[in-house]
């Protein structure tokens, strides 16, 4: 019986709370602040597909700009691992041909 009346409670209590939340949230977010905390800042034109790691190698300046990006957060998505592999490869390539002289 106590169980009971412990569930009901706490039921009437999450009810009240989430309506209460819903119908203050305008008076605690103001219409014209939450239009400025919903707009994103403008990104830059993000092309639909990510680059290869092929097109990484080739261009590994650009590579590592991409790179760089992904780590202050300027960049996101597929690129970002794209063209930290191709650095790998490129540098692994290049003390490959360090080490054996070619």
């Amino acid at each position: 019986m106590l169980q009971g009346k412990i569930i009901i409670i706490v039921l009437v209590t999450l009810v009240l709370g989430f309506s209460g939340g819903f119908f203050l949230r305008p008076v605690i977010a103001p219409a014209q602040q939450a239009a400025i905390a919903a707009t994103a800042p403008p990104a830059a034109p993000v092309s639909s597909e990510a680059r290869g790691t092929q097109y990484f190698m080739a261009n590994i300046d650009e590579a590592r700009q991409v790179a760089a990006g992904c780590r202050d957060g300027s960049v996101r998505g597929g690129e970002c691992a794209t063209a930290e592999e191709a650095i790998i490869k490129v540098d692994a390539a290049e003390r490959r041909r360090r080490f054996l002289g070619n």
